[in-house]
């Protein structure tokens, strides 16, 4: 992988597109960023369902899943140093097969997914990670958190970043913590590494790694949320790449070293059979680390996926209504802060009607099919667009890459199941429709796109 000068000098120009929006994210904010979005809540609760399909061996189907996540970055870092604007997939497919519509899907799909995320995550916060700490009533405790993630966000991008580069390193600390913990378990002669070899489940070994990799990968989603804050960033086309792939690369390891920890320190069966599988590392360490401790680390990860997913929510709004694919009045800006605080309004408001309803399980697996769909559009963009040429340096994959990606892509569908399917096809119908009503309302007002 290299950065490609199509000018054909010895120095290509840097990007310098204008913009409405503040360049305001530095390389090291932006792999703060893209770490702190990747780093989730989800690897607190991930490693006893993986445990349970692949047996001891946790780290191997996250070492797999960061190996197909980077083919598709890969396509990112290509895109968004090539085209450095707010909007990210839905901008690529856009501009790659000129059909209105399936930008709109592809965009739709991303929102889809960051709205209901962001009402999870809030859900997550209000549940029984805080109920370690004080008792609160769940939903209108969410309501006032999103509300809280909403201020921030509106209130500028440098000042969401610096929250999450506090909250990044608290997680980090956390998942490193646990690390540490089982090397005492193993150093006191009670931790077995011979589990961390095994692989369990009721088919072949190669079955259940793969299995297990479909779970996984849904642990490293939230690095494309990154295409987004392109707009607001320094030298795009020498920081990003660079963000990108470290703040992948540092989740790998951690992931892959938690996975190594838990099944060196825990029995196998007493991680599939736990909600709090790292817990489970703090009892059996037992050298007095309280457990409110780890639901404290827990609530930092919740909310600093949901501030960074919210701010992603926000962008991707902002860049569609630019494109002419929403209302433009979504892509309104706040005058003093240069924040976009109607887009901002409005997909918070669609986060809470959906804390409002509680049933998230089906439709968060519906959203991760529809992910899989963007990341293929971004893929095979990626190879429609080698033709078309840029003034300025950008990063370049190799052809081969974006064709892995779109097949690792297609491998993961095929482990969905049918009901999610369902719903799948039935969040595109209803994207169809609002497409509909968008393009109505564009036409009405006859406002010019802003490229």
């Amino acid at each position: 992988m290299s950065h490609d000068q199509h000018t054909g000098a010895t120095a290509a120009p840097q990007v310098t597109t204008d913009t409405p929006l503040k360049r305001a994210i530095t390389g090291k904010l932006l792999y703060l960023f893209i770490l702190g979005d990747v780093l989730g809540a989800g690897i607190y609760a991930l490693v006893g369902v993986l445990a349970g399909t692949v047996g001891g061996a946790v780290w191997l189907p996250l070492l797999l899943a960061l190996l197909l996540a980077l083919l598709t970055a890969a396509s990112y870092a290509e895109l968004v140093t090539k085209y450095p604007r707010a909007g990210g997939a839905a901008v690529f497919a856009q501009r790659a097969f000129r059909a209105p519509l399936v930008s709109f899907l592809v965009g739709f799909c991303m929102l889809a997914a960051g709205v209901t995320s962001v009402a999870g995550l809030a859900l997550a916060f209000s549940g029984s990670y805080l109920s370690e700490l004080v008792d609160v009533p769940p939903v209108p405790t969410a309501l006032v958190f999103l509300a809280a993630v909403a201020a921030l966000n509106a209130r500028g991008i440098k000042d969401s970043l610096r929250a999450n580069v506090v909250m990044t390193l608290v997680e980090v600390s956390g998942l490193v913590l646990v690390v540490v913990l089982a090397a005492v378990v193993l150093g006191r002669g009670d931790g077995d590494p011979g589990r961390a070899l095994e692989i369990g489940g009721s088919g072949s070994a190669a079955g259940a790694v793969l299995g297990a990799a479909v779970i996984a990968f849904y642990s490293f989603v939230g690095f494309e949320t990154s295409a987004n804050v392109a707009e607001e960033s320094v030298d795009v086309s020498r920081n990003y790449p660079r963000a990108l792939f470290g703040g992948l690369l540092t989740a790998g390891v951690v992931y892959v070293a938690v996975g190594l920890a838990v099944s060196i320190a825990v029995p196998t069966d007493v991680l599939v059979g736990s909600t709090g599988p790292l817990l489970e590392v703090v009892t059996v360490a037992d050298v007095g680390v309280p457990g409110w401790l780890f639901a404290l680390v827990a609530l930092i990860a919740v909310a600093n996926g949901a501030l960074l997913t919210a701010i992603m929510c926000s962008r991707l709004t902002y860049g569609m209504a630019a494109e002419r694919l929403l209302p433009a009045v979504l892509a309104r800006v706040l005058p003093g802060r240069r924040t976009p605080w109607v887009a901002i309004v409005v997909t918070t408001l669609i986060s809470m009607v959906l804390v409002l309803s509680g049933d998230l399980e089906t439709l968060a697996a519906t959203v991760v099919l529809l992910l899989l769909f963007v990341f293929i559009s971004t893929n095979v963009a990626v190879l429609v667009l080698r033709r078309d040429r840029v003034e300025h340096r950008h990063f370049r994959a190799p052809a081969v890459v974006p064709v892995l990606g779109v097949v690792s892509c297609i491998v993961l569908l095929t482990q969905q199941e049918a009901r999610v399917w369902l719903y799948g096809g039935a969040m595109l119908l209803l994207g169809v429709v609002l497409y509909a009503l968008a393009r109505f309302s564009v036409r009405r007002q006859g406002t010019p796109a802003r490229r």
